[in-house]
């Protein structure tokens, strides 16, 4: 078992069944087509742990990674990530295939992580995004700057700059603008599929969007 796997002790849940992150849970995730899904479902919602398990390997990556740009915080996207499967196999028996489980899973993750922002912008208003535990996660924000071989000091300094203002201002955003941001523009999905995922409609969305992309092009004029 991995040294990030975590167990809990659920009443309801089959012993043997672990949720482990694996090595490779931080590079780019594939996205398995509905059709790939609707075997396992099936047999997973039959009593099939296995089952269930290959829903687990097929979508560990992109639900970690979800949780991890959304969070900034390794060890709270550790425990969304055990959460969000545990919830899915509570509830699998629920699940009628109105959705693909790739769409259901975010779902489960992206409520989640809202929970999670809010109770922390309760502690604090001025929340700013923790600093990543592991120095070679790959985060939206690390994305941005250039860190490539070579760089010079200077341009290092710079970068690092760079990536905690853009870090202060996704602190800024309400819980909903950051999640709606990030799934749209940082996980490529469809403003439909997002309105879907958080219950709401499309133009509902459209204006969430707007308001955050409003707030951080103000945050960071300095930098454009």
């Amino acid at each position: 078992m991995s040294a990030l796997s975590k167990t809990r002790a659920l009443p309801e849940y089959p012993r043997g069944l672990v949720f482990s992150i694996s090595a490779t849970s931080l590079s780019e995730p594939a996205r398995p087509s509905r059709a790939d899904d609707e075997a396992p479902v099936r047999q997973a919602q039959q009593g099939s742990t296995s089952a269930f398990e290959e829903l687990v390997r097929h979508y560990d990556r992109v639900v970690l990674r979800l949780a991890l740009n959304i969070t900034s915080s390794y060890e709270d996207a550790q425990d969304i990530y055990q959460e969000a499967f545990l919830r899915a196999y509570r509830n699998l028996g629920r699940f009628r295939f109105e959705c693909s489980f790739y769409t259901w899973i975010y779902r489960i993750t992206t409520n989640l992580c809202l929970d999670h922002l809010r109770q922390k912008q309760l502690r604090n208003r001025d929340i700013i995004a923790e600093r990543f535990t592991e120095p070679d996660e790959d985060s939206v924000l690390d994305r941005v700057p250039d860190q490539r071989p070579g760089t010079s000091p200077e341009r290092a300094a710079l970068s690092r700059e760079v990536r905690e203002r853009i870090r202060m201002a996704l602190g800024r955003l309400s819980p909903r603008e950051r999640v709606v941001f990030e799934l749209k523009h940082y996980q490529g999905l469809k403003l439909q599929t997002v309105a879907t995922m958080l219950n709401t409609t499309e133009n509902t969305i459209k204006n969430t969007l707007f308001r955050a992309t409003h707030k951080l092009r103000v945050e960071l004029a300095e930098l454009c």
